[in-house]
């Protein structure tokens, strides 16, 4: 077993070193945690009840990435990552297998479950595999990809196709989309493009276009398309401003009570509903940082929905991200604080706030490049706020992550 281990190991170096027209690389990650979620007055139906308790687990998580340069033309990529997962949480919630790994791909979801056992659950997914063609000014991709559009670090409300969650630190490359991608570049930094993903029903098709264009030292784009059946606009920029990061992002959507709820929604998880506002929804994320000479790092960012929530926006959460929200609160408030202690290790500092409803979640961390290729991560969540609150229902947990990258 640890012959095969090494093996498997240094093949991808080995074959990057033999073939020129390939390309390999990946790592592999251990990461225990241990998590603990407050108790709550109420059960949620079809939720387990595990208030109080303190659940214990074990992540591995390897990922392989390769790429074949087939001509000056053409590309294409097949990237893959396995995670398997023993502990507390498998255990003893009935749903976590469909909660931790659930696929929001409709087509060839291109995923197994290698095993499944009372404690234990083991799965690989394909996430990437497109085909590029570049030639002259035109460029098509093809296949499962990743569409980023946003400029934002923290809520990027412009990507269409694949939103970030910064909560979800241990999936740095984000999920991609199923989709065929053209742009044409009309310049050096400026471009026009059209990106659509199909889906089975009108809600779940997306489609837009946007142009890129460089203003006054300033790269802004500028979007039009349909998400979740609603026809939607917008824009983003990012650049500097005396040696300070500025970013910003605008988006205005349809009133959803124009296309209402789905069949299978859930009343008791909403007794509000976004499907209920008859008013278009304005979000905007407005982002600022800076680095300072002796490296000490300041983030700051701050995201706006027109038709957000001001109460009960823990209930909301389901539904926020159902209809393309980032967060179903009003305002959100984030702040981080970065510091090199030395060379090799940094410590970091960050938040989320809800103004309104006075709920937060913050997350210190710790990493460490231990030597090449080899990193050590600590991690922690702290959450506070009532019943109901956007982060009433986080708890706290703490994470300890190995990485080794090829």
């Amino acid at each position: 077993m640890k012959r095969l281990a090494i093996i498997l190991l240094l093949l991808p170096v080995f074959l990057s070193a033999q073939l020129d027209d390939f390309m390999f690389n990946g790592y592999i990650k251990y990461m225990p945690s241990v998590a603990k979620y407050p108790e709550l007055s109420f059960t949620i139906p079809g939720y387990p009840d595990i208030g109080g308790e303190k659940l214990v687990d074990h992540l591995i998580h390897f990922r392989f990435n390769s790429k074949w340069y087939a001509s000056e033309s053409f590309t294409a990529a097949l990237e893959f990552r396995a995670r398997a997962i023993y502990g507390e949480s498998v255990e003893m919630i009935p749903n976590y297998k469909d909660l931790y790994f659930d696929s929001s791909y409709e087509y060839g979801n291109l995923e197994w479950f290698i095993w499944e056992t009372d404690n234990s659950i083991g799965h690989a997914q394909i996430d990437r595999l497109w085909l590029d063609y570049y030639k002259d000014n035109i460029q098509i991709t093809l296949g499962r990809q990743r569409v980023s559009w946003g400029t934002s670090w923290v809520w990027n409300i412009t990507d269409l196709f694949n939103p970030m969650n910064i909560l979800d630190f241990d999936y740095e490359e984000r999920p991609g989309t199923d989709a065929i991608r053209g742009q044409y570049y009309t310049g050096a930094v400026s471009k026009f493009e059209a990106v659509y993903k199909p889906g089975k029903t009108n809600r779940s098709t997306t489609f837009a276009g946007a142009w890129a264009h460089n203003l006054y030292d300033f790269d802004t784009f500028i979007l039009f398309g349909k998400r979740n059946g609603l026809w939607t606009f917008g824009g983003n920029w990012a650049g500097d401003i005396s040696g300070a990061g500025f970013r910003g992002e605008i988006l205005v959507t349809e009133a959803l009570a124009n296309v209402g709820p789905p069949d299978d929604q859930d009343p008791w998880l909403f007794p509000d509903s976004f499907y209920d506002d008859e008013d278009a929804n304005v979000s905007f994320v407005l982002s600022g940082d800076y680095t300072f000479s002796n490296s000490f790092y300041i983030h700051t960012e701050v995201m706006h929905n027109s038709n957000g929530r001001t109460e009960y926006a823990g209930v909301m959460s389901f539904q926020a991200r159902e209809v393309g929200m980032l967060s179903p609160a009003r305002w959100s408030l984030f702040q981080e604080f970065s510091y090199d202690i030395s060379p090799l290790v940094r410590g970091s500092l960050s938040g989320i706030y809800n103004p309104d409803d006075e709920s937060y979640i913050v997350f210190p961390s710790v990493t460490w490049s231990v030597i090449t290729n080899l990193d050590f991560m600590l991690i922690a969540f702290f959450s506070a706020g009532d019943e109901l609150t956007e982060f009433g229902f986080s708890g706290e947990a703490a994470y300890i992550r190995i990485k080794y990258s090829f």
